[in-house]
């Protein structure tokens, strides 16, 4: 049986060595089994171009090895060493102002210079021919963020590189003056060179082009990605990682790189701030298993505060311990923090680790190595799916897409709508996975689409499909409006979901800024209404006030075997959200745990369920089993003190 994944990034060249028997030491007592190594040390294995030292990375590879601790060895290119910068200052990163950005930070480099590329295919064929046998090499963490601060360049390279990556997507120009509606304001190219990137401009950019540029943008990354995973694979057969940020990077379409990696692993932290950020935390596990498609790891959390917040507020007793174990729940494999020792120089000295500055003689040491011995308990789980009933539809297209200027409302933020429905599932204790519109959806009793403004005719037909053989569909407002290049669908809005939802909407009327409106059945709603006109939907409810007072609000539609709902503004909880999703899973047949006290996470991965406590009152919630952390056998109700978690394995 696997272990789960513990350990965190080591950065052994920040020390002297007599601190790395301390180190070992200290990973061995809290259960350590995984580090991730040179992940930023290119300007000290590579001095100077094409000389080598090795001496302290050959010697911290055996010493883990010697202890019985895994190696993630890293390719260090994100941090380009300072020679390389001087030496080819073609590859520096320019932002869409036309700045080139100076040095001193990492990722200030342009993902489409051919200099950087071949530099970095260097340096990571030494490295993989040095250790690509080494058998305490578990894993390759190739890169480390991609995306992170360089997600677009607008650099001559790139602009060169983004006319070859139109050429090859439409092989015409005239296929790409089509897909982009350039007959508007004449913008008519007659060659790919005449292409430019979507710089800084006057208002009102061909949102077809700027929609295009994100995707080559993304697909620059992947491409170096899979040149760096190519070079290693000629000398080693570890598997291979690079670290997402999902969800917080919206530059990157992790969909489109989820076939790249042999593991798929993410790095997340707490917006601190967020009353919420515990829901927030378990969209992101859901969305990063998602993309999966099973299981995942953590390559990146926080033991406490990070430094890089407004406020970087620390966590509390026990949130160390319920923020791990809620990925793990929701199908983590592996849980790996920044970092394992805290740094005393540089950017991120204030950010906290495993090891803190106080030493082991800390709450935050006392924690991590409960947690590991915590984890060592939960093997079992290792490779087990996560159940649910129901999809929430993500698309980052739809996300890019809707963000662009000149839409109806400077409101309408893809993740505000997501976010809400999702909080309210979550509320309701009910675990949901992430799909595609165009991905089959047949499993689920109930699929949610709260922001899917970007439809292609494959997921119109998909979505129907759904509903048609016994589906039960909740959209949101502004969804199924343009196809891929940002077109309208043809015909009266939405036209991609007209005849699913049977209606059509004759106007949008965007609301004032705090501007908020009633419906008939003692629900509201703001920044959204809509002049809806049935075509085989009933009313639910009515809008009782506002632009549309009397017009449908939410709407019923039954087709085929199944039904689709429809809500014409933003409803939030206790304002109406919870009692449509309420309704749908009724009629959906979607069965939510009984009993289980607010705040209170309850998700089952294989044969346990785990039992979270966020509030700061001991509970007790229904169930029966074994407490696959202490033993503790319970029938009927489960004590899970405040702050606290319970695994509960099956009898």
């Amino acid at each position: 049986m696997q272990d789960i994944r513990f350990g965190g990034d080591y950065n052994p060249e920040q020390w002297p060595e007599e601190i790395w028997l301390e180190d070992v030491r200290l990973m061995r007592e809290a259960g350590v089994n995984l580090v991730s190594l040179g992940v930023f040390n290119w300007g000290i294995i590579e001095p100077a171009p094409g000389e080598y030292d090795w001496s302290g990375l050959d010697a911290i590879v055996e010493l883990l090895h010697a202890n019985g601790i895994g190696v993630n060895m890293g390719t260090p290119t994100s941090s380009p060493p300072a020679w390389l910068r001087k030496a080819h200052p073609e590859i520096r990163l320019v932002d869409a102002e036309g700045r080139t950005l100076a040095g001193g930070s990492r990722h200030g480099v342009c993902p489409s210079s051919p200099a950087y590329a071949e530099a970095c295919a260097s340096i990571v064929d030494k490295i993989a021919e040095r250790y690509g046998k080494h058998p305490a090499v578990k894993l390759w963490h190739i890169h480390n963020e991609y995306g992170w601060a360089n997600v677009e360049c607008y650099c001559e390279a790139s602009a060169t590189a983004f006319q070859g990556w139109l050429a090859e997507k439409y092989g015409d120009v005239d296929r790409l003056n089509e897909a982009w509606g350039t007959a508007f304001w004449g913008l008519v190219y007659r060659s790919f060179d005449q292409v430019e990137a979507p710089a800084a401009a006057p208002p009102g950019v061909n949102p077809a082009l700027r929609l295009d540029w994100k995707r080559f943008s993304n697909d620059e990354h992947v491409r170096n990605y899979r040149m760096q995973r190519e070079v290693i694979a000629r000398h080693s057969e570890a598997p291979a990682t690079t670290n997402f940020m999902i969800p917080n990077c919206e530059g990157m379409d992790y969909r489109r790189w989820a076939g790249t990696v042999d593991v798929v692993s993410n790095n997340h932290y707490l917006i601190a701030e967020r009353p919420d950020h515990q829901i927030e935390l378990s969209m992101s596990a859901d969305l990063t298993r998602a993309v999966a498609n099973g299981p995942w790891m953590v390559m990146e959390h926080s033991t406490s505060a990070v430094n890089w917040q407004p406020r970087n507020i620390a966590k509390t007793t026990g949130e160390l311990r319920r923020n791990s174990l809620a990925h793990v729940a929701r199908g983590a494999d592996g849980l790996m923090f920044f970092q394992w020792r805290a740094s005393r120089a540089g950017a991120e000295k204030f950010h906290s680790a495993m090891l803190p500055h106080g030493g082991t003689d800390t709450e935050v040491w006392r924690d991590v190595a409960a947690l590991g011995n915590d984890l060592k308990k939960l093997s079992a789980v290792v490779g087990a799916d996560v159940a649910a009933d129901v999809a929430v539809l993500w698309d980052w297209e739809s996300w890019w897409a809707l963000e662009l200027e000149w839409r109806p409302s400077v409101d309408l933020k893809y993740r505000e709508r997501v976010e809400a429905y999702y909080a309210a599932l979550w509320r309701e204790h009910v675990t949901v996975d992430f799909a595609h519109p165009e991905a089959d959806l047949s499993g689920y009793r109930l699929v949610v689409a709260p922001s899917s403004y970007v439809l292609t005719d494959a997921a119109s037909k998909n979505l129907r499909g759904y509903v048609e053989n016994g589906g039960h569909l909740v959209v949101s407002y502004f969804s199924g409006i343009v196809d891929e290049h940002d077109t309208v669908h043809p015909g009266a809005h939405p036209g991609a979901l007209r005849e699913t939802l049977g209606l059509w909407i004759e106007e949008f009327h965007p609301l004032h800024e705090r501007e908020s409106l009633s419906l008939d059945s003692g629900a509201a709603g703001r920044i959204w209404s809509e002049h809806v006109r049935l075509d085989g939907a009933e009313a639910v409810a009515r809008f009782a006030s506002g632009p549309d007072a009397g017009r449908p609000a939410l709407t019923r539609h039954d087709l085929g075997r199944g039904t689709a709902w429809y809500a014409a503004t933003a409803l939030d909880a206790g304002t109406g959200l919870d009692e449509l999703l309420a309704t749908a899973m009724d009629a959906a047949g979607v069965e939510r745990p009984q009993g289980v006290p607010d705040g209170v996470e309850v998700v089952r991965r294989g044969a346990h369920r785990f039992l979270i406590n966020h509030t700061g009152q001991d509970v007790q919630v229904p169930g029966a089993g074994v407490d696959a952390l202490d033993g503790t056998a319970y029938d009927g109700r489960v004590p899970v003190r405040a702050g606290g978690v319970v695994v509960l394995a099956d009898a």
